[in-house]
């Protein structure tokens, strides 16, 4: 018809038979791996460790090609980033945990109450849960699928990864390439094609990690709830870091900018905004201004990344835009050349200071090169401020005195803590890692990460004298004296 009805109403099937053939492709995946499981549902340390070595050669086999297709998926991204914040965590992580997971696999012995349960003994049997999905960002990708793989597999599971729609050159890499480590009844790699990601979250896994924004978390949480499907929510927030008086103020700036120029602020657990004593902000901006230059002469360098899509890049300009027209001051970190470059979507490191708090960059989280530095007079204002938001995924206190540390951790409650320094804790192999209220649930890394993606199995067993037998109706006298002494 001239309406065009008709095309809509074929346009609109097609969708839905493409959407159902999508299901039914998933289905079949995890069908695939559960009768897997099912077939073999206590893999050996043995056929753990060969896993994870396998996870770890196909990092190290293909790693420049890793570099290059991150780079086209970012547009550019620094090579040297992709090895320091991506590979080298997980290849660490492997080999870390390898070596404890003979310890981790072990039963745990339990106490028993021999005065009821006499010679019955009691353990705990960390058993592979089944199969895992995994939803990951774009930010990380090869991070945020292989540290929680390496945790999975060594826990004896199988895993189904669901790539980001902007990750299509990396996954595209990963599903053609990693067959020949993996059978897909292992381990297999979905890209974002079709709707993927919603039928993903219908899944019913055995768990679900899911790491990215809050507000897409929150449906891949109701997703997984029509399948009672645990989920471990790896989410964001604005993650403050505290400068406080007596700390070297050179340090700090060389610490926090350095984080905050990594990956151009594209971080879940960057410095979003700092908090500097007021007298000390001036030499703050000195600060930063003579050290940004110096690792990042122009937006042309090599080592600084561009800004994901020309969607971020537009959103990131409107919030400058906004900021600056309610009279925040934005400062540019490199000015040798443009503070932006649309062709490259790069922005320049900036300081944004005197923002009003209802403008977008103070509003939600930043994710990109943009640093709201706060004055304060006391640090009880801080804290106040702080905890008057939602729970941060990390917090990074700067201070020597030991004293103000603890009031700054023990008063501020956040995903995680780095102590003068930030992101750090995020690469320790022997913290879990995981963030609180709006900024997620769960953890993984280190025996944490094998005990969620575990279950922790409670086993009783009975001796052949039960001394419970003792204890069976019709009651009488015996079990009077015996109840007395037993709740005395």
């Amino acid at each position: 018809m001239a309406n065009g009805k008709p095309m809509l109403t074929e346009t609109r099937d097609r969708r839905e038979q493409r959407a159902q053939r999508l299901q039914r492709q998933l289905r079949a995946a995890l069908e695939r791996q559960q009768q897997a499981h099912r077939a073999h549902p206590m893999p050996s340390l043995a056929e753990r460790r060969a896993d994870l070595l396998q996870l770890k050669a196909f990092l190290l086999d293909h790693q420049q090609a890793i570099c290059e297709a991150i780079s086209a998926d970012y547009g550019h991204r620094s090579a040297h980033e992709t090895l320091l914040m991506e590979l080298l965590p997980a290849v660490n992580d492997i080999k870390a945990t390898i070596k404890a997971l003979p310890t981790w696999m072990k039963p745990q012995k339990r106490a028993i109450d021999r005065t009821i349960f006499g010679l019955a003994d009691n353990r705990v049997i960390p058993q592979p849960l089944g199969v895992v999905g995994v939803i990951v960002p774009w930010n990380f990708p090869i991070n945020l699928s292989f540290v929680p793989l390496s945790a999975i597999l060594a826990a004896g599971n199988r895993a189904c990864v669901k790539f980001s729609e902007h990750s299509r050159h990396l996954a595209k890499l990963l599903i053609e390439t990693l067959p020949a480590y993996f059978p897909a009844d292992k381990l297999q790699f979905f890209d974002e094609t079709g709707g993927v990601g919603e039928a993903f979250s219908q899944l019913p896994f055995d768990h679900l990690l899911f790491t990215g924004s809050s507000r897409t978390g929150r449906a891949v949480m109701a997703s997984a709830a029509a399948n009672l499907t645990p989920v471990t929510l790896e989410l964001g927030g604005k993650s403050p870091a505290v400068v406080c008086d007596g700390f070297p103020l050179k340090t700090a700036v060389e610490r926090i900018l350095y984080v905050k120029c990594l990956n151009a602020g594209q971080v879940c657990t960057t410095v979003d905004h700092v908090f500097v004593p007021q007298r000390q902000i001036p030499e703050f901006v000195a600060l930063a201004q003579a050290v940004v230059p110096q690792r990042y002469p122009s937006l042309a360098s090599p080592d600084y990344t561009s800004i994901v899509t020309r969607a971020a890049f537009d959103r990131l300009e409107a919030a400058m835009a906004e900021a600056r027209d309610a009279g925040a001051q934005l400062i540019p970190l490199i000015t040798q050349g443009p503070a932006l470059d649309r062709k490259t979507r790069k922005i320049a490191p900036h300081l944004l200071l005197d923002a009003p708090a209802d403008c977008a960059l103070m509003r939600s989280e930043i994710f990109g090169p943009i640093l709201p530095v706060i004055g304060y007079d006391a640090l009880s204002e801080v804290i106040d401020r702080i905890n008057a938001g939602p729970r941060p995924l990390a917090l990074y206190p700067f201070s020597l005195d030991v004293k103000v540390q603890e009031r700054l951790v023990t008063q501020v409650m956040s995903g995680g803590v780095s102590i003068n320094d930030a992101l750090l804790h995020v690469g320790q192999h022997d913290l879990p890692f995981g963030g609180v209220g709006e900024s997620g649930m769960g953890h993984y890394h280190g025996r944490e990460g094998f005990e969620n993606f575990s279950k922790l199995r409670p086993v009783f067993r009975q001796a052949r004298l039960s001394s419970v037998s003792l204890l069976t109706p019709p009651y009488g006298t015996l079990v009077d004296q015996a109840l007395k002494v037993l709740l005395r």
